[in-house]
């Protein structure tokens, strides 16, 4: 792929703009940096055939996984791939700030309304904003740093204990190498963490590491192990990695020396960590798992110094407080008429009364009012609504609040990205299904909408003529039928508290 030359300004000026998802920014920032080498762009359909065909590049050079940006196909409708005028399109990041210019070469459908679209790209802007921008070095300027000899690449997509860290010290005393450590700080870098929740928890253990060298990499989790492991051996080795450590065998071939280390085990008779099988069973304590450390952390309790040093476990604390003190999202779904509404309002009140939250409720009607005016009823626009809650809901429990929606948000896909954004804020998310049968909801009727709908006055209605995806992945279910309004309430708070969200209390008054 060729670079391209300088784009005259009127060109940039015209041309249209596209905020791509976050782990294809991602991707972009690895190509702008060079750590992408020999890659120098969004690959074409050419590239795409013979990566998944013979694990190279259309021109012959190795690569082991597509990297790839899809746009609407509207867009790229507009775009001539033959017209060096009108071929550039500038890509944004998600505040709308220019980061890159990709002279599209190659255009192709992908699905109904999504287009691929492939070529080089090049920088624009001052090279981006956000915390710990001075760790984030290109691999020319890391390479610089380095001493000569070998270097030991970690990629440290997870807060390090003492059994990681033990592992990382002897690889490096064996090897007699310098340490690179690889923070992954993508979107999704698979740690569970705000990527700047990760680096301070990387750097709480820095006393506890051979002398080493820190880089924030902006690496995404990607779905398949295989191609994951394949693209962050590749990204090390771009870095000047010599010798990877790892946990899986898939990464051999990948260009690097890889480390496998053997488990370790806590030896309770001098307070070391050794291999495991070097230990009498007796004397051995295994490493916690992450489900482990997470309970500890939802619960409040503390994490045992034998396992995680104070200064990593004070910043796990940090990003992972115990649940009554963490944000949520209350997320109630359900046909209309349900009594979903109702349940939010009583579940509001009840953890008002407590006082121990702020409590925000975003019921269905006031949100079409204020923040969804202009909205119908079309999946799309039912979709953004769901899509606009579920953003408020997120930066609510973001600072630790509470969120209560109850829209009806019938689709699914819709539901999942709500709970997803809840997840990326460092937040719960309880999804709770009013099931009341449809039969009911419409004897309820209160607005009078089921009546308009089987009159042929009212369409798109949920349940008549628009289907309800019902969940599979609630996390309490209620049908109000026969259920009182208050005891529905109480079964959430009841959840709520049997899962430690929210401190049991006795009535006041």
């Amino acid at each position: 792929m060729s670079n391209g030359g300088v784009l005259p300004d009127e060109v940039l000026r015209d041309a249209p703009a596209y905020t791509p998802r976050p782990g294809e920014l991602a991707d972009l920032e690895l190509l702008l940096t060079g750590a992408y080498t020999p890659l120098t762009g969004f690959m074409t359909r050419a590239d795409l055939v013979s990566v998944s065909r013979r694990g190279r590049l259309a021109d012959g050079a190795p690569w082991p996984v597509p990297v790839t940006l899809q746009v609407p196909a509207a867009l790229a409708q507009g775009l001539d791939v033959r017209d060096p005028a009108r071929r550039t399109l500038v890509l944004t990041d998600g505040e709308g700030a220019p980061v890159a210019a990709l002279e599209v070469t190659d255009s192709w459908q992908v699905r109904d309304g999504v287009a691929g679209v492939g070529g080089p790209v090049r920088r624009l802007g001052d090279g981006g904003h956000g915390p710990f921008q001075r760790l984030r070095r290109t691999p020319e300027e890391v390479r610089a740093l380095l001493p000569p000899g070998r270097v030991l690449g970690v990629i440290a997509d997870r807060p390090l204990h003492r059994p990681q860290l033990a592992q990382i010290a002897h690889a490096a005393r064996t090897l007699g190498a310098h340490l690179l450590v690889l923070i992954p700080v993508g979107e999704d870098s698979g740690s569970g963490l705000p990527p700047e929740a990760l680096v301070r928890s990387i750097f709480a253990a820095r006393d506890r590491m051979p002398p080493a060298t820190l880089v924030a990499v902006p690496l995404s989790h990607r779905r398949e192990e295989i191609s994951d492991a394949l693209l962050r051996a590749r990204v090390s080795a771009a870095y000047g990695v010599t010798h990877l450590l790892s946990t899986g065998e898939m990464l051999s071939g990948a260009g690097l020396r890889v480390l496998i280390p053997r488990e370790l085990a806590y030896d309770n008779r001098d307070g070391q960590w050794r291999w495991r099988d070097d230990i009498p069973p007796r004397n051995r304590r295994l490493a916690l798992t992450q489900a482990e450390i997470d309970d500890l952390l939802d619960r409040g309790f503390p994490l045992p110094e034998w396992h995680t040093p104070p200064a990593v476990a004070k910043e796990l604390v940090r990003a992972r407080p115990p649940r009554r003190y963490r944000g949520l999202v209350v997320f109630l779904t359900g046909l209309s008429g349900s009594g979903k509404s109702t349940i939010a309002r009583g579940l509001a009140d009840a953890l008002r009364e407590q006082g121990e939250r702020t409590v925000t409720l975003l019921d269905g009607d006031v949100v079409r009012r204020e923040l969804s005016a202009g909205l119908g009823f079309s999946k799309a626009d039912r979709d953004a609504n769901v899509r606009r809650i579920g953003w408020v809901a997120a930066e609510i429990a973001r600072h630790r609040g509470v969120a209560i929606c109850c829209p009806i948000a019938p689709y699914a896909q819709a539901r999942a990205t709500a709970r997803e954004m809840a997840r990326c804020a460092g937040a719960g998310f309880l999804l709770v299904h009013v099931a009341t049968p449809l039969e009911v909801c419409e004897q309820r009727d209160r607005k009078g909408l089921y009546a308009r709908a089987r009159a042929g006055l009212l369409t798109g209605m949920t349940g008549i003529d628009d289907p309800y995806e019902e969940p599979t992945d609630a996390d309490v279910v209620i049908d109000t039928s026969d259920l009182p309004i208050d005891e529905a309430v109480q079964a959430v708070l009841h959840h709520l508290t049997e899962t430690g969200w929210v401190e049991p209390r006795h009535p006041t008054v």
